[in-house]
């Protein structure tokens, strides 16, 4: 599957380089793409100068709304980001409109980071202007909540993200949640752990992309998962996660494959892998409150058979009973059993319905505070009327 990756504001661009870093190990190591494009947009000029991957002329680091903004950002207010977006849209389809294999892609993903200005306001004015110009081609948002400090400490984090996920959720085909608290380690810097969740969060896509992209035929799946399984697993809520299991380094040569130890232990490796991924979804979710699931197996070819995977799809099935699954192999890896997984059209996503009732609050109380305000104001001016002004 290729995908044309946007990245909106900063966290968004971030992401955004980080699909750009995945398609480049993927032409490297394997001679395939899964990226046509990817850009990012920004009001800030200093973070588009940060990135490392996507190249640096001005049609994949677009800057908008200079004149408003000055090129130092939008300072979180988002419905200014939306209608800097709306205003100069035109330059990003631009700059898509010149890509030259555009029309290979199968799929949009804009990534933004819900709590912004940037990219909280302009990611779903882009996926409806894009979804309006191109409607055969799925449009899919991929949004980062905040982490816990910054949702307690700044009221506008609420407000946006509930904003964000609610027009976001009115046009993409499918949002994928991704919850920055989730990926964090307590002992490292701040770049660290910020590059280090950028990885983790596009890391489950790698496999997956590429599998329908192969050109090798010792390297296509027996179960080829493809573009079109993709997009028939994904709709609506959605979250990814991604799993390994370490294969043993070599197997001793008087051993028989046929030994009943060795089929225990390729199961039990496979469903560590699966639980390794259900424990490091995106977002937390319940899987039973899924519709659709898609699940991918990537190890080498002598390391899958068909009792691995049904065994991987009867446990699944367990934790989603509700939802219809489609599954995959993928013969690459080399030393590790990997599962990717998508759990997606959730029925009950308790975390967006929290944001939703909070901001509710919030906007209640800051229109109280600002009553308060005016008024002590109004007290002011009253009490020095009668003070003479040096002002003609």
């Amino acid at each position: 599957m290729k995908l044309l990756v946007i990245g909106f504001g900063q966290c968004g661009s971030n992401i955004a380089d980080s699909f750009a870093q995945i398609n480049s190990r993927a032409k490297a190591r394997r001679r395939i793409e899964i990226a046509t494009g990817v850009f990012a947009v920004n009001t800030d000029l200093a973070d588009l100068s940060g990135l490392a991957h996507i190249k640096s002329d001005y049609r994949h680091r677009i800057l908008i709304g200079g004149r408003k903004s000055g090129g130092h950002g939008v300072g979180k207010i988002n419905e200014l980001g939306a209608e800097i977006a709306r205003e100069d849209a035109d330059k990003v389809i631009d700059a898509i409109r010149a890509t030259p294999r555009f029309f290979e892609s199968d799929a949009f993903m804009l990534c933004a980071g819900a709590a912004g200005g940037t990219g909280s306001g302009s990611i779903s004015i882009m996926t409806q202007i894009l979804k309006e110009r191109y409607i055969d081609k799925p449009i899919y948002n991929l949004i980062v909540l905040p982490f816990e400090h910054e949702e307690r400490t700044e009221e506008r984090t609420i407000y946006n993200s509930a904003t964000c996920l609610k027009s976001a959720s009115a046009v993409a085909d499918a949002i994928f949640l991704v919850d920055n608290q989730r990926y964090v380690r307590k002992n490292a810097t701040l770049r660290t752990n910020l590059a280090g969740i950028n990885h983790l969060i596009v890391e489950p896509f790698y496999n997956m992309l590429c599998a329908g992209e192969e050109k090798k035929p010792k390297f296509v799946g027996a179960r080829l998962l493809d573009a079109g399984d993709i997009i028939q697993s994904i709709a609506g809520w959605s979250v990814i996660g991604y799993g390994q299991a370490q294969l043993p380094p070599f197997r001793l040569p008087f051993r028989s494959s046929r030994n009943f130890r060795d089929k225990s232990t390729e199961i039990h490796r496979g469903i560590e892998a699966m639980d390794a991924a259900v424990s490091e979804l995106s977002f937390k979710c319940n899987p039973a409150d899924a519709s659709r699931a898609l699940y991918l197996v990537s190890a080498p070819s002598k390391e899958m058979n068909l009792t691995v995977i049904k065994e991987l799809g009867e446990y699944l099935k367990s934790l989603a009973p509700e939802a219809i699954i489609r599954n995959g192999d993928y013969p690459r890896n080399a030393g590790a059993l990997d599962v990717s997984i998508i759990l997606s059209e959730l029925r009950d996503v308790e975390k967006v319905r929290r944001y939703y009732l909070e901001a509710a609050q919030v906007v209640s109380a800051v229109q109280e505070r600002q009553r308060d305000i005016d008024t002590k104001l109004r007290e002011i001016d009253e009490i020095s009327k009668d003070v003479p002004s040096l002002l003609q």
